[in-house]
């Protein structure tokens, strides 16, 4: 099979090249599928530089999350050969390639009438959004919600999911591409923080009341800003921190003003409690197919593409996800 390989690590648009290797064989807990579609995430660029949490040694082919048909499941596996699924890749057998291995306990299946780039773009941001927002949020129709990095892949998932439980919402992006995208999908308000100042805007449009709920995928900076914006009894979800710094939060501030400083790890209820994840997945699916959510596909790349739209992504030139399609 065809597959994208990292022989040694390194920027991934520099480092990666296409190889025909061996089909990967299936292990204990690990379902193989015929890849359909492989969204490009952050974290695999920090993977590919070794600088992720989770260590791979080269080779190997890159992409942690990825959407097909089974091909082979081990004996024990609740799964079907040619049912559809969607979740984490293992290893290194990523994505980004014809075929892929997934983790078998968090294969989500879905249905044949779902668009599988549709799926891939949605299944870990829209989860993140959810798991903010509503399991650890606790968002409440009428609350205001600023949601910064707006036009990325989890910032227009936490806009549309925000605006959909009725809240009013203020997305802030930088450039007037990113914010004009925010406003198509429903932002009431939108700041351009490359060109406005993100304090003053937001002090004027709440009438310096500030905001109810703050998404925060960025850090850095911005935390500090952030603090300065949360209204009385309000709570920033520290989602990640795509600006490279991580923050220090002052806690006689966070006493003073009562806001709650909310940490949103999805990935680790999977080791304490996974049954929110039904939920959250029996819900966004549904929703999918309702056409009450749609999420933002920046374009579609397949083998030829895939390192220019890495170097994109690093370098945030992209609105949404960026998926890629081995066909």
């Amino acid at each position: 099979m065809k597959a994208w390989r990292m022989p040694e690590l390194g920027d991934p648009w520099q480092k990666l090249a296409v190889e025909d290797v061996a089909s990967p064989q299936v292990g204990s807990g690990m379902v193989k599928i015929a890849v359909e579609a492989t969204d490009l995430n952050f974290a695999d660029i920090l993977q590919c530089q070794g600088s992720y949490q989770v260590k791979l040694e080269p080779p190997f082919t890159p992409g942690m999350g990825s959407v097909g048909r089974v091909l082979a499941v081990p004996e024990g596996v609740n799964l079907q050969i040619g049912q559809r699924v969607v979740g984490p890749t293992v290893g290194p057998a990523g994505g980004y390639a014809e075929e892929a291995m997934l983790l078998a306990e968090q294969a989500t299946p879905i249905a044949d009438e779902v668009d599988p780039i549709k799926a891939v773009a949605m299944h870990v941001t829209y989860g993140t959004a959810w798991f903010g927002l509503h399991l650890r949020g606790n968002l409440q129709p009428g609350e205001t919600v600023l949601v910064l990095a707006a036009a990325g892949g989890v910032g227009a998932a936490a806009l549309e999911l925000a605006k959909l439980q009725g809240c009013w919402v203020i997305a802030a992006a930088g450039g007037p591409e990113k914010t004009a995208t925010c406003k198509s999908m429903g932002a009431d308000e939108v700041i351009d923080y490359d060109h406005e100042d993100l304090y003053e805007r937001v002090m004027e449009l709440t009438q310096g009341r500030g905001v109810d709920v703050i998404y925060d995928p960025v850090g850095g900076e911005y935390f500090d800003v952030s603090r300065r914006l949360i209204a009385w009894e309000g709570r920033i979800l520290i989602i990640g921190f795509a600006s490279g710094t991580i923050p220090s939060a002052p806690m006689n501030h966070a006493l003073v003003k009562n806001y709650s400083i909310v940490g949103v790890h999805m990935g680790g209820y999977r080791q304490k409690d996974p049954a929110p994840f039904e939920q959250c997945y029996s819900t966004l699916y549904s929703m999918l197919l309702a056409g009450q959510i749609n999420p933002l596909v920046d374009r579609v790349v397949g083998f030829e593409d895939l390192p220019t739209a890495l170097l994109d992504l690093s370098e945030r030139r992209s609105k949404g996800r960026i998926v890629f399609v081995p066909n």
